[in-house]
């Protein structure tokens, strides 16, 4: 196996081809275990001796030729999304690779959610925004990868929806799918052992098999980078400070017009025309929110960006994107602006003009206040 040439080595569990080079890209395996037989992957062993999914990034094209071989089998299609980054973590094209297979949508994270957050508001928000982008699903459920909140449902739905078939689980990068799937094997087969004496090799390039029954399987699919998300901007240590690690505490800021709220220095807020009135930011709570005038707001931006208004911190400054204006006008109804990534700010709704600025490819959006 050793006097092989390493580009002809695949994994015998997943069928990826084996390189050596970079330990954060598919098929990684030490140099020192190339005489191993079989040889199998980083992510493979990991799983086979240690009960662990590790997420592998693949770009666009790998992943979407992979996925789409969903559409020839007959299978359960569970989507994961991260509720607080629906857009960057939506695959857009989804709809048109997984053939008629059944989906169901699941948001991951509701934990860092306030608690007076209406669960039912929001998964009726998942479920029309979905459609709106073209994918219809059978179900939507929200849970915590993390704590476990909301397994026993999503376990129950996944069960229900699959009538038999096999699983296949999908997501971006960095939306908690590894963290998912490693809680159904705990929660399946309540021993790692189980998983370690049934493991068998995949048969689709990049897919991991978990055995689910006798007949069935659930496939761990790699997960896809979707450069729509303001975390590739961004430093490790400023993703940090704009990821929430624990139940989000609503900020209150109350306005008049002309005045301005900068979301650290990484998105601008605008409240452009009407009464005085409460904003209020759901955003990690270690994420700095500054107020000032706006006709002040540009010379602080330009003089104090990466300082004062941070992140992005110096290390994620010259790769951060130039911000770009939307004008929104809410009346009537309370409003979330939604930041994909970083969180929303909750409009009262009785009438006020507002001006965001984001990044091109990070666009903000608005929908009906889920609390």
């Amino acid at each position: 196996m050793g006097s092989l040439d390493q580009d002809q080595l695949t994994c015998q569990g997943c069928g990826v081809t084996i390189q050596t080079q970079d330990k954060e890209k598919p098929g990684f395996v030490p140099a020192s275990a190339l005489n191993h037989d079989p040889v199998i992957c980083q992510r493979c062993f990991r799983l086979k001796h240690y009960n662990e999914i590790q997420d592998v990034p693949y770009t666009d094209d790998q992943f979407l030729d992979m996925i789409s071989q969903i559409a020839d089998t007959n299978g359960l299609v569970v989507k994961l999304v991260d509720i607080f980054d629906f857009s960057g973590s939506f695959i857009h094209s989804l709809h048109r690779l997984t053939g008629s297979n059944p989906i169901i949508l699941i948001g991951n994270k509701v934990d860092l959610l306030p608690k007076s957050t209406n669960h039912n508001k929001l998964k009726q928000w998942m479920k029309k925004t979905a459609a709106d982008l073209g994918l219809t699903v059978k179900d939507v459920l929200l849970v915590s990868a993390k704590t476990g909140i909301g397994f026993d449902q999503a376990k129950a739905a996944i069960e229900h929806y699959r009538n038999g078939q096999n699983v296949y689980v999908v997501g971006c990068t960095n939306v908690g799918k590894s963290t998912f799937i490693n809680y159904l094997i705990n929660e399946s087969t309540g021993t790692k052992d189980a998983i370690t004496t049934s493991y068998f090799p995949g048969t689709t390039l990049g897919f991991i098999e978990i055995p689910l029954d006798e007949t069935s399987v659930l496939y761990d699919t790699p997960g896809v980078i979707n450069r729509g998300q303001i975390a590739h901007h961004l430093s490790d240590h400023d993703i940090k400070l704009i990821t929430p690690a624990k139940e989000v505490k609503p900020r209150v800021y109350q306005l008049n017009s002309q005045q301005t709220l900068f979301i650290g220095g990484l998105a601008r807020f605008d409240f452009i025309k009407g009464d005085r009135q409460p904003f209020v930011c759901y955003f990690a709570n270690s994420l700095d929110i500054h107020r000032t005038k706006l006709a002040k707001a540009d010379s602080l931006y330009r003089e104090h960006i990466g300082e004062l208004l941070t992140p992005p911190s110096q290390a994620s400054l010259t790769k951060y994107p130039a911000l770009i204006e939307q004008t929104f006008r809410v009346t009537g109804e309370k409003t979330d602006i939604v930041f994909p990534g970083l969180g929303w700010i909750t409009v009262t709704g009785i009438g006020a003009t507002i001006v965001v600025s984001s990044p091109a490819d990070v666009p903000v959006s608005k929908r009906p206040a889920i609390i």
